[in-house]
């Protein structure tokens, strides 16, 4: 049975052209198209779509006040449709901040084309947030008749471990932007993921020393889809004297990883900016990669930041496996990095590097995951040193000093 979907657009060609990609999928069925903001909260109550696509500005009621209103009554997965523009990055932002879980670029080119790549991303996007949301659903509703199965799991997710094993691996190094190599190992050492819970972190000081890598001298930050929200959710307790440098490899276009670091810098203790090219690492301060370029360290000159265009052999840009590749050659065992929430595997690679150069890796746990595909990437491999919900990842980094 399809997915349904609720379109929600002022334009008539725009309501079309949707319309007619959202269905060519034979997983997915538009079930009703709203014009504007109101529409949009009367029809999604009535008709209880799968999935939302969401324009931002529109008559009567804006896109970010209407899906405020509408995740007030139901829980509902809302794809935002976004200008390229820094204004339009601006908006979905505020509008991710809201509660909708991805955004995906509005191109009038690529729409009225009927670009390949547009519908494959429509496509995917819907179906993957659709799906995961009504299996949340239906697990939801299975556990509430199972009171001692949820006790059992909060029991279990709460758990600390501690064993470590050793296990072969190996694998290829990132392609492009100068990390053309290959390395293998047969005796890296893969720890068993330490899982530490926010009550963990706050009353546990000796815990938290061992789970903090005292020797690290930069942080690096990878994420992708509900990855701004997340990072935000991270930084936001660390005070403005925070002893690391940290970089932000967040997928996004450019415009809007401009936007993302202004908004951080303005809600944050901390400082922050989008990176440029010649960038010094500052305890305290927040880089941002710049969307369409790749980032990495400069070995030569103390780590400082080197941008460069993005090559299109490169799925994304900025790439996480990339800048972890490069921080990982540059810093060695004093690199740290975290891994949050996003589609896909980027990062996977990259980590096994700093992993082999003895840096300390953790990653975010499924449940305070928007989407958990390169966290377990990370964890599958056994690449993480600990798995976390964000309140505790939070709270243990503002114990670093």
């Amino acid at each position: 049975m399809a997915y349904t979907v609720l379109i929600v657009d002022d334009s008539s060609f725009f309501q079309q052209r949707l319309k007619d990609i959202v269905n060519s999928s034979a997983e997915l069925k538009v079930i009703g198209i709203a014009s504007n903001g109101q529409e949009a909260i009367e029809m999604a109550d009535k008709l209880k779509p799968d999935v939302i696509t969401m324009d931002y500005e529109m008559p009567m009621l804006d896109g970010v006040s209407a899906v405020k209103a509408i995740l007030v009554k139901r829980q509902v997965p809302i794809v935002m449709l976004s200008s390229l523009t820094f204004e339009g990055a601006r908006i979905t932002l505020d509008a991710l901040a809201a509660g909708a879980v991805d955004f995906i670029p509005k191109n009038f080119s690529e729409i009225s084309q009927n670009s390949s790549t547009l519908k494959k991303r429509i496509h995917t996007t819907l179906i993957t947030f659709a799906r995961q949301f009504k299996a949340q659903a239906i697990a939801d509703q299975r556990y509430s008749h199972e009171p001692n199965t949820i006790a059992q799991n909060t029991v279990a997710q709460n758990t600390v471990t501690t064993s470590a094993r050793s296990a072969p691996f190996s694998s290829p190094l990132v392609s492009g932007a100068g990390l053309d190599k290959h390395y293998s190992s047969s005796n890296l050492l893969r720890a068993s993921p330490t899982v530490l819970s926010a009550t963990d972190s706050k009353n546990n000081d000796n815990a938290a020393d061992v789970y903090l890598p005292r020797n690290a001298t930069i942080l690096v930050i990878g994420a992708s889809t509900g990855g701004p929200v997340a990072v935000h959710k991270v930084l936001e307790g660390l005070p403005a004297g925070f002893a690391l440098p940290i970089v932000v490899i967040q997928h996004m276009p450019e415009n809007f990883t401009k936007a993302l670091a202004e908004r951080l810098d303005r809600v944050c203790a901390l400082r922050a900016k989008e990176a440029e090219n010649g960038d010094k690492l500052i305890p305290g301060l927040v880089l941002v990669a710049p969307g369409g370029q790749q980032l990495m360290f400069d070995p030569h000159n103390k780590g400082a930041i080197k941008i460069l265009p993005g090559d299109d052999r490169v799925s994304y840009k900025p790439s996480v496996d990339i800048a972890l590749a490069s921080v990982a050659n540059a810093f060695g065992q004093q690199a740290f990095a975290i891994i949050l929430t996003g589609m896909g595997a980027d990062g996977c690679e990259g980590a096994k590097i700093l992993k082999q150069k003895g840096g300390v890796l953790w990653s975010q746990n499924k449940d305070s995951c928007v989407v958990y595909g390169m966290p377990k990437a990370v964890a599958d491999a056994g690449l993480s040193d600990c798995v976390l919900n964000l309140e505790a990842m939070g709270a243990a980094l503002s114990r670093r000093r």
